[in-house]
């Protein structure tokens, strides 16, 4: 407990020392130049102020003996002076006319009053001093006349003026002596006692202070006193310089109060220099002391622990309160240092107060800058603290403010209209805000202000008031259309915003019909799809099983066991049909397929189709008519890929086309564009919607009695697509065409 009591103690110790050597060189910056002269005499304060004070009154009332009647003389006028006196208040026009319009308020109210004689009066005032403005610009010499009189006036006051400060100047002659030479006439101005004074008396032997001075006409004017300026004019002139010595007599009495300002410089000159050289000592031993003092350290370092708990900026903030608090105490302690030569406890009280508050300052400055620096060292752990302070946070909360607040500006003006008319509405209610404020300055304003807000402020209520009424009925509707009711469109009006949002509304509304629509059309076509691929997939298994069953009951090879293999072979390989099939436009339909795209001729790729398909046209009832461009068809696919689409398209002719009836195949090239038609009659019933045919699984036979997968078309299709071509269904009756469309070569016409 005694140690950590000594430590403590010697802490404080080392602080107050601390403090007052930092004090002493405060006062060593701020008042060391003021003690370093060799004596008051010497010092700025006496040589700028009581000397050249004395030096000035000396040249005014002594040296200056120009009398009032050789100053007037003396005036000379310029033609600067004389162009500044006439153009003071602008040209003869501008001038006449001020002076009309001057007069011209007091003739009328004089006329209102049936007041002639003054009106008479008025008048012959503005004419007198048209004419004396009228003389100012015909004549130089009237202008002149007119200066000198003004300046002759002004001399006349400074005679009258400058004699106000003759008693300062004879009390000062008995504190300095003097002696000057007028440089061009020898005539010496001195106020030595003896009859032969020369200005060899006055020297170090018998002066405590002598300086060589020149007394120009500068010092001989008092600038305190009206027409200062036209006396300095006069001073000029004459050109009047003296040279000569002022001193202090040793033997000036101390009771004079330049000696008792000499005496008392002496005084706190050692007492300031003493207090600085004993400060300086006090700043090495603190130093010293803390430098030894480990257990004292380790003392102040136990507190970091508390300090480091408080985010970082706070305690930059502390810091800077601190470092502030101890500046102020710093230069309010220096600025009444000169308490301490005053022996009182009235003085003596605020200094130690100061002095006490200066080392608390110190000790938290001292000790807080040590914790800051070690924490800015670590420059990982900083980084990691700034983030946790108070500060940082704010400015992320800041930024987040501003970002929205940015965000939702550029929303307003997402439609510059819009937003345009906003900040229109808000100028207008500023407007009609800062109306309502002049009307409480003046009643005249209110009259400007139902004006106001008749032209402005009504219009605007009611456009306010409709634009609601409008924003409520779009809102009202949006709720009947969230909650499914499509039956009534907005009506829209006008070309606003608002406008706009009803049309889009009433387009959304339409696009949800189409989209249930389309929704109700999807989960038929799925509830069919479903069905047909049931259908498709049962009927050969069905088959197979059957007959695999009859098999193996069957105990010979005769014909029917053979007719039996027979379909179970052909049923299996429709099986087998169906599945690739409905793979390959899976693949299709995903996009994961690759195109092997070369140079090919279609109508030669047309012709290997139907060569395929040779002998079951020639055994179908059906006649075809091929119509082809006789030159080439050049296009880049993929020849087994595009020939598929016309086998498929060609094996639907042959299945679905009506007995004895004709099937037309025309390809043509036109516009750089392959165009390839199929055209038959079905022998089955149509629908009117032929988009429907692309759907997977859909057959022309409704019965599905035929050997068709139904994927025939959408394999076309998709193939056709991935060629970005194109393939249409028209349907018109029972005719069925299907046109294919295909970008050509270049060079192909």
């Amino acid at each position: 407990m005694a140690t950590k009591w000594k430590s403590s103690l010697l802490i404080i110790t080392c602080t107050i020392l601390f403090t007052f050597g930092l004090t002493g060189l405060i006062l060593l910056t701020s008042h060391g130049t003021f003690y370093a002269h060799k004596d008051y005499f010497h010092t700025s304060e006496f040589l700028h102020g009581d000397l050249d004070e004395f030096a000035r009154n000396l040249g005014t009332y002594e040296l200056n003996n120009i009398s009032l009647t050789e100053a007037k003389e003396a005036i000379t006028i310029t033609e600067e002076e004389i162009y500044e006196h006439r153009y003071r208040y602008g040209d003869l026009p501008e001038q006449t006319d001020s002076i009309t319009q001057q007069y011209e308020e007091r003739i009328r109210q004089a006329l209102d009053r049936d007041d002639e004689e003054a009106a008479d009066a008025y008048y012959a005032e503005r004419d007198a001093k048209i004419e004396d403005i009228t003389l100012n610009f015909e004549s130089d010499a009237y202008v002149e006349a007119k200066i000198i009189k003004e300046k002759e006036a002004n001399v006349e006051k400074y005679y009258v003026q400058k004699e106000n400060g003759r008693n300062t100047f004879e009390n000062e002659s008995d504190t300095f002596q003097y002696y000057f030479t007028d440089s061009d006439s020898g005539e010496a101005y001195t106020n030595l006692p003896e009859e032969n004074a020369s200005l060899e008396m006055i020297s170090d032997k018998n002066m405590i202070f002598v300086t060589d001075f020149t007394i120009t006409p500068d010092y001989m004017v008092n600038y305190e006193a009206t027409g200062s300026d036209a006396m300095m004019d006069v001073l000029y002139q004459s050109d009047k310089t003296l040279d000569g010595k002022i001193g202090i007599s040793k033997s000036l009495p101390a009771s004079n109060p330049l000696m008792q300002e000499y005496e008392d410089y002496k005084w706190e000159q050692i007492l300031f220099w003493s207090v600085v050289a004993i400060s300086v000592i006090a700043l090495l031993v603190s130093i010293l002391i803390l430098k030894k003092a480990k257990k004292s350290r380790a003392e102040v370092s136990r507190w970091r622990s508390h300090y480091n708990k408080l985010p970082i900026d706070v305690r930059v903030l502390l810091f800077g309160l601190a470092w502030l608090f101890t500046f102020i105490a710093m230069l309010i302690l220096s600025g009444n240092f000169h308490l301490i030569f005053v022996y009182s406890v009235a003085n003596i009280l605020p200094l130690v107060i100061l002095m006490v508050a200066l080392v608390v300052g110190v000790t938290l400055t001292v000790i807080q800058a040590v914790f800051l620096f070690d924490a800015f060292k670590d420059w990982g752990n900083l980084v990691k603290e700034w983030q946790e302070s108070l500060l940082y946070r704010i400015l992320k909360i800041l930024k987040r403010v501003w970002k929205k607040m940015m965000d939702s500006l550029k929303e307003a003006f997402l439609d510059q209209a819009t937003g345009i008319q906003v900040m229109l509405v808000f100028g207008a209610i500023f407007v009609l805000g800062l109306a309502v404020f002049l009307t409480v300055i003046h009643p005249i304003f209110i009259i400007f202000y139902i004006l106001l807000l008749g032209v402005v402020g009504i219009p605007l209520c009611m456009t306010i008031i409709r634009k609601v009424g409008y924003f409520n009925r779009i809102v009202e509707n949006t709720n009947e259309l969230a909650a499914g009711n499509l039956s009534q469109d907005l009506k829209v009006t006008g070309k606003s915003v608002f406008a706009t949002l009803a049309s889009n509304i009433n387009l959304l509304r339409q696009g949800v019909k189409v989209s249930q629509n389309e929704q109700a059309k999807s989960e038929r076509l799925k509830t069919e799809l479903i069905t047909n691929v049931s259908h498709d997939l049962r009927t050969p298994l069905t088959s197979i099983i059957t007959y695999t069953e009859l098999l193996k009951k069957q105990q010979d090879t005769s014909e029917e066991h053979a007719a039996y293999l027979e379909i179970i072979d052909r049923k299996s390989k429709r099986l087998k049909v169906l599945i690739d099939d409905l793979f390959e436009v899976s693949k299709m339909a995903s996009g994961n397929i690759e195109l092997k795209k070369e140079q090919v001729d279609l109508v030669q790729l047309l012709q290997q189709a139907l060569a395929e398909y040779d002998d079951l046209i020639q055994e179908s009832s059906l006649q075809f008519r091929v119509i082809n461009d006789a030159p080439p068809v050049h296009a880049v696919i993929d020849g087994q890929k595009f020939w598929r689409v016309f086998d498929n398209l060609i094996g639907n002719i042959l299945k679905y086309s009506l007995a004895n009836s004709r099937v037309y195949i025309n390809l043509a090239s036109k516009d750089n564009e392959a165009i390839i038609t199929f055209k038959n009659v079905s022998k089955y019933e149509l629908n009117d919607n032929s988009e429907e045919l692309f759907e997977r699984f859909k057959r022309g036979d409704v019965s599905r009695n035929t050997e068709g997968s139904g994927l025939g078309l959408a394999i076309a299709q998709s193939i056709v697509d991935l060629h970005d071509g194109s393939l249409d269904i028209e349907t018109d009756g029972d005719l069925f065409k299907v046109t294919i469309r295909l970008r050509l070569l270049k060079k192909e016409r």
